[in-house]
């Protein structure tokens, strides 16, 4: 009887302690071991979340919402193609082609899921564990299929605009929660297939995926740590759920049920055992994580930025918060990272200058490029499937250079991606053919 009860009380103990970790665990714990972002390499974000939500906009010049600075910061005259539902016919989310002048980018951005669209769905549910391969690692199918739906659509403009600017502009892909993982996925086919537009080189090429999906495995997300960068408002619940998208959403009227059985579950599952399972799936990139709110404090605090390309530990744990929704919406991103922005820029102005501005920011220029090459090393360390040294890395991005300073064979291997991508159906559209990888191309 006495050993009936020391057990019981063995496990009342460690269920008492397993429920308080987990009840006490927010959102800043996740990056609590970070650097802080500069305002350099942050001033983007907001401007490119205003970007994505003129998506949302049918007239730029009467908006029905305004973002934290009070109107937008875009040019209407600049917006060169806008693409609704009606046009895309279900391939993608809609987006637009925007040519900022003033920060010489040219900007492809893309809205997020639209809860009302049939089609938005199928993307998503277009997908099985471990059913697509690219580049040496996996990626969500249907994602995929409207990146290179997209790309199939827009090589021409995308070409043309960055040589008409003198092939000097900067080419941004950017997109929110569905359209993070389409303009993700679009980043990484271009930086593969540079002369598919015009030979961009890789330092030329950005993605902003904001509250993203989980749309490549880990190995990916570290390789192209350097071109892809995730925006994360504190306890947003999307880049944190490692279950795949297709079951979010079949559960999505009773999220909250999903959220708590994923934490449940996902507190049995030895840390080793993710790390080394291919087909799981993660947030890509960099990764930008506003936090705003702290544990056992009433209302938000002026949110603070902090920054790394984490391997594990890469926002494995569901937070349980009221906030994991809301902290989804672009709106409220933007305006968060508006704010975060200001907090950056008064911090730097206190701090005493003690080295050339443009010296500071070689300085961080070399300190991100460090960390990169540390997160491979760490990637390779730990048995990471797939992934690739530093060394490595080096040598495919010169090959990727070589092959985009080859303007004669552009359209050539445009045509042959589109090939190994795409055939034609007996409807005459375009339909991604199955097992492609980079190794093919």
């Amino acid at each position: 009887m006495s050993v009936a009860c020391g057990l019981e009380c063995v496990f009342c103990v460690g269920f008492s302690r397993w429920a308080w970790k987990r009840c006490t665990h927010v959102g800043s714990d996740d990056s609590a071991t970070w650097t802080a972002a500069t305002p350099e390499e942050f001033e983007p974000i907001p401007r490119i979340c205003r970007v994505i939500l003129a998506v949302y906009e049918p007239d730029l010049r009467n908006p029905k919402v305004s973002p934290s600075i009070g109107k937008f910061d875009l040019n209407p005259d600049w917006v060169i193609k806008r693409v609704t539902y009606e046009k895309t016919q279900g391939r993608s989310p809609p987006y637009i082609v925007y040519v900022d002048h003033d920060h010489r980018e040219i900007v492809l951005a893309i809205r997020g899921l639209n809860l009302a669209k049939e089609s938005d769905y199928k993307i998503l549910l277009n997908n099985k564990l471990g059913q697509k391969m690219l580049g040496g690692g996996y990626v969500h199918h249907g994602l995929l299929e409207s990146a290179a739906w997209v790309l199939n659509q827009e090589w021409e403009t995308l070409r043309d605009l960055w040589e008409e600017n003198g092939r000097e502009y900067d080419l941004v892909f950017a997109g929110h929660s569905l359209g993070s993982g389409v303009a993700a996925l679009m980043a990484v086919l271009v930086v593969n297939t540079p002369a598919m537009i015009g030979g961009v080189p890789r330092s030329k090429i950005k993605c902003f995926a904001v509250a993203p999906a989980r749309c490549m495995s880990l190995n990916l997300a570290v390789k192209y740590a350097d071109v892809i960068f995730s925006v994360i408002l504190q306890d947003d619940f999307l880049p944190r759920t490692a279950t795949p998208l297709e079951d979010i959403f079949k559960s999505i009227f009773c999220l909250p049920c999903l959220l708590f059985l994923v934490c449940l579950r996902d507190t049995f599952i030895p840390e080793g055992r993710k790390l080394r399972d291919p087909r799981r799936l993660y947030a890509p990139g960099r990764i930008y994580h506003i936090v705003e709110r702290k544990f056992c404090r009433c209302g938000r605090f002026p949110p603070e930025v902090r920054t790394a390309i984490p391997v594990d530990g890469r926002f494995e744990h569901i937070v349980l918060s009221s906030n994991a929704t809301s902290d989804h919406a672009i709106l409220w991103i933007e305006r968060e990272s508006e704010k975060a922005l200001q907090e950056l820029r008064e911090k730097s102005s206190e701090t005493v200058v003690t080295m050339a501005p443009k010296e500071k920011r070689m300085e961080r220029l070399n300190t991100l490029e460090k960390e990169h090459k540390d997160a491979l090393e760490r990637a390779v360390s730990l048995n990471i499937p797939h992934a690739v040294s530093a060394a490595e890395e080096q040598v495919e991005e010169e090959c990727s250079n070589a092959e985009a300073s080859e303007p004669k064979v552009k359209k050539k291997n445009w045509d042959e991606v589109v090939e190994k991508l795409f055939h034609r159906s007996n409807s005459g559209e375009f339909v991604l053919n199955e097992n492609v990888d980079r190794t093919e191309r």
